[in-house]
């Protein structure tokens, strides 16, 4: 039986959920001394540091480190160039089906590359930016965004559903037996530069308690002056202070055969190697929409909560309006497998947007836009293995003059059982 001092119960529990076998923990200033221990049993070959556990369980700051970055379970790689940080899963991030959803996935990319230029350095204002950067006004902003998932994690609070930890600890002399399965994920993110006003960063997901990757993503930032709002060039100077942390050759989340990703996502054959841009898959273009779509989601309203800190909405809010025009049908019985968006124009507070989504049909290697008109009845495809896929092209425009705010395309893939 595992005892622990008297903090806070939930503090406990997340402290345990994040653990693995990772041994005896150092002397705690409790009344009651004994000897105190963390146990999972999960495996895994690779190291765990005690320090995120020890300061939970002990509710002290250990002098000459912040306390956040005690708890976060991230840091630099061995070489520098990039950056690991592991989260678990928690209640308010997964839907209805107790897996996570696709815009949890797409804010924790956003957070460890946050956290990633702030490790290094940067983000001082909370922008990533450099001090270059600040002393002209210019900020980062996405212009496109690709994310891969081929397999989601999961939170399981039900007994009957729980393999994965097993811990006994005593509580102002309670005992109880805690078990759960909150998936940990490990997120590894690093950036490099990519033409002339824009950088690129890339991520891979990995299961920690297996190892497997279970996801890939890849993004282009361009440089807007704050005060302008337009775009600009990324000048040397700039370019001098941010690639000392990149790798130094091209270094890609994606090796796109081409016919390994459209057609096996959920295989493990995509390798971290550097690819051919042609076979990009997030460079494929994107056909715009016209009216009227086949599905249509009108008068969409941004939140206070959807603005970020550029004053704009939030790249992530645009996934939700893109997936608020899914056809029911596929939402019910099918799962996002991959996502593509391409930001053409900021979205303010106060703006109206209506989203737009149309089938997107395959013929051989071609590929051809539908939808416009409600004539399309079903998605072509050109693989037999291939029939419970689905593919839609997406338009976001603002409901007072059909400006473009963003279009994307979406891949959907059939349930898996669980």
């Amino acid at each position: 039986m595992l005892k622990f001092p008297y903090c806070n119960v939930t503090d406990l529990n997340q402290a345990l959920a994040q653990c693995r076998f990772v041994g005896l923990l150092g002397p705690l200033a409790s009344r009651r001394q004994s000897p105190r221990a963390v146990v999972s049993c999960s495996p895994s070959s690779s190291e765990f540091s005690l320090t995120p556990v020890q300061a939970v369980m002990s509710c002290q700051q250990q002098v000459g480190s912040s306390l956040v970055n005690r708890l976060r379970l991230g840091g630099l790689t061995e070489d520098g160039l990039s950056y690991k940080e592991k989260f678990i899963i928690r209640g308010f991030e997964v839907g209805i089906n107790k897996i996570a959803t696709i815009e949890t996935i797409a804010n924790l990319l956003q957070e460890v590359g946050s956290n990633h230029a702030q490790s290094v350095g940067f983000s001082t204002d909370g922008f990533g930016t450099t001090p270059t950067m600040r002393k002209l006004h210019l900020i980062w902003v996405t212009a496109r965004m690709h994310i891969e998932v081929y397999k989601y994690p999961a939170w399981y609070p039900s007994l009957y559903k729980l393999n994965r930890h097993f811990f006994m600890f005593s509580v102002h002399g309670l005992t109880s037996v805690l078990c759960c399965r909150r998936d940990v994920i490990e997120i590894e993110t690093w950036s490099q530069n990519e033409g002339r006003i824009g950088t690129r960063r890339d991520w891979i997901l990995n299961e920690v308690a297996t190892g497997e990757v279970i996801g890939r993503a890849t993004s282009k930032w361009v440089m807007m002056n704050q005060d302008t709002r337009r775009m600009q060039k990324v000048s040397d100077d700039v370019k001098e202070e941010y690639l000392v942390f990149c790798p130094r050759e091209p270094r890609y989340a994606f090796s796109f055969d081409l016919e390994i990703v459209s057609y096996h996502l959920c295989d493990a054959h995509v390798y971290r190697l550097a690819f051919s841009e042609k076979n990009n898959k997030s460079l494929k273009r994107i056909a715009k929409l016209e009216d009227p779509g086949r599905y249509s989601k009108l008068g969409l309203k941004p939140r206070r909560a959807d603005l970020d800190m550029n004053q704009h909405v939030n790249n992530v809010t645009y996934i939700g309006w893109v997936l608020e025009s899914i056809p029911k049908e596929i939402i019910d019985t099918h799962e996002l497998q991959a996502i593509t968006l391409f930001y053409r124009r900021e979205c303010q507070q106060y703006d109206v947007v209506d989203s737009l989504t149309g089938l997107e049909l395959t013929e051989g290697s071609k590929t051809v836009s539908v939808g416009t008109n409600g004539s399309a009845t079903a998605t072509a495809t050109t693989r037999a293995d291939d029939h419970d896929c689905h593919r839609f092209l997406h338009l976001l425009r603002l409901s007072s003059d059909g400006r473009e705010i963003s279009r994307g395309r979406t891949e959907w893939r059939k349930k898996p059982t669980r």
